[in-house]
């Protein structure tokens, strides 16, 4: 087992857990984040902390079974474990569907940027949220109930599939947005600022996935493997990066809100503000 040390792992799930906290305290104290695609972004925040706290607590659980403190195989620990994968599951299908979230309000924004505040009020955002969020829940506690099941490894081999593909699509919308709206807007100075601020707001929700994608990937292959082939030798030697996998995850949540930061000046300029007074 490739073993990474317990002061490393608990640094970056603390850091992991202050950054998303801070992005969430910003976004509440300036009214002028508030704002669907904002709102987005904290529901991606609040996965990226399910997900740090999840390692955190598997790996306490894991330290007090060493110890002798748990029994792998009590009835509590069993309902314990359950509720961590619960969370896991919870996080992982949180981050799916904000950032899908955020690629509908990128795509709105881009393609119908005249009827956008029409479309994606802050009371659609609210809603959407709220059924993103029960969905999730409500999934997480059935998958974690019937996680012995072969059914239950499906939606983790297909929704990754699908980020895939809907990476690549992104890619070809903003190749035809930006070969289209160079030959028609070229003349027009105001729309070339909102176009470069839309193919930017792009760019940045491809950076999100693309982080999500290298940082989540492997510990769902993880999964699977386990699932399926735990016994083969070349899947046990994969299995043996488990808690490399579990610091991935963890870096995700310290990675996102950086892109936050850095790519968004009001989201930046109100982290200074809070920083210094």
């Amino acid at each position: 087992q490739v073993v990474v040390p317990e002061e490393v792992f608990f640094t970056i799930a603390a850091a992991g857990m202050l950054e998303n906290l801070l992005v969430l305290i910003a976004v509440i104290r300036n009214k002028n984040l508030h704002l669907p695609m904002y709102f987005f972004i904290c529901s991606l925040a609040v996965s990226d902390m399910l997900g740090s706290l999840y390692k955190t607590l598997e790996n306490i659980f894991i330290i007090l079974c060493k110890i002798g403190y748990l029994t792998p195989r009590g009835d509590f620990e069993k309902k314990l474990d359950d509720a961590m994968d619960s969370m896991f599951i919870l996080s992982l299908l949180g981050s799916i569907f904000s950032l899908l979230a955020i690629a509908a309000d990128r795509y709105i924004t881009i393609f119908y940027a005249l009827r956008y505040h029409n479309i994606m009020t802050l009371k659609r955002a609210l809603v959407i949220l709220a059924i993103i969020w029960t969905f999730c829940a409500g999934s997480s506690i059935a998958i974690a109930l019937f996680s012995y099941e072969a059914a239950t490894v499906i939606p983790f081999t297909i929704l990754f599939p699908l980020m895939m593909f809907f990476i690549l699509c992104l890619y070809v919308h903003m190749f035809l947005l930006a070969r289209s709206h160079a030959k028609r807007i070229a003349s027009l100075p105001t729309s070339t600022v909102h176009q470069r601020t839309n193919m930017k707001g792009a760019i940045t929700l491809t950076i999100f996935l693309g982080v999500f994608l290298c940082c989540w990937a492997p510990f769902v292959l993880h999964i699977l493997l386990a699932r399926f082939c735990p016994h083969n030798p070349y899947c046990a030697c994969y299995m043996s990066i488990f808690h490399v996998n579990g610091t991935l995850i963890m870096c995700n949540a310290i990675i996102d809100p950086m892109i936050f930061a850095f790519r968004s000046p009001e989201l930046w300029s109100t982290f200074k503000k809070m920083f210094c007074c």
